[in-house]
């Protein structure tokens, strides 16, 4: 598989959440939406301080991130090998947090057959400690195809002055998400058909 799918997004907001305005994360940047930066190349400061988005708009946002600037590096990572979709969920939910699928040693074990050694090295990855329970979860998705999400997704607002999130709740959010896909293969043109 080699395409970005509803299930795949949805594993990712369950380790993210969603904030729907800028915030500053725990070292002081800020950060928006499913865990976006100024880095992803979407400006979020001052964009979207004290501006709250309707969930919609910050899915949508998020999932033409994860498809335009996430998605191809960790396709080429995985070389040759065609990925299984919880194979491609778990390594995007790694270069999401990390940024680093290039230079992970685990993916290149796994693609050279070392299953047992990417297993164990794709922990390696688990710093700041608070990281361990995501990675495992990564680790249970890539190598046993045990999915973590369930449709929900804890959903912040933002304290002032600390522009910390607040008052999460959970909210059920796979319809929106399977809608976002709908929309983007309904308003393909004839033209880009061609190449699906």
């Amino acid at each position: 598989m080699r395409e970005l799918t509803p299930r795949i997004a949805l594993e990712l907001i369950a380790h993210e959440g969603i904030v729907t305005e800028a915030y500053k994360d725990s070292v002081g940047v800020w950060t928006w939406s499913v865990g976006i930066t100024d880095a992803s190349g979407h400006k979020v400061f001052p964009r979207y301080k004290d501006k709250p988005q309707p969930l919609e708009h910050c899915i949508g946002v998020y999932l033409w991130l994860l498809r335009e600037r996430y998605l191809p590096p960790v396709l080429a990572a995985f070389g040759r090998h065609d990925p299984s979709e919880a194979e491609l969920g778990a390594a995007l939910s790694f270069h999401w947090n990390t940024g680093a699928i290039a230079r992970a040693s685990w993916i290149g074990r796994f693609v050279k057959g070392d299953v047992d050694g990417a297993r164990k090295s794709m922990l390696d990855w688990a710093r700041p400690a608070a990281l361990l329970p995501r990675r495992r979860k990564e680790q249970a998705l890539f190598f046993d195809g045990k999915w973590s999400e369930d449709g929900t997704a804890l959903v912040y607002g933002v304290a002032r002055p600390s522009y910390q999130p607040a008052r999460g709740r959970r909210v059920e959010v796979r319809g929106l998400v399977e809608g976002l896909f709908a929309d983007t293969t309904a308003r393909k043109t004839w033209f880009d058909r061609l190449f699906d």
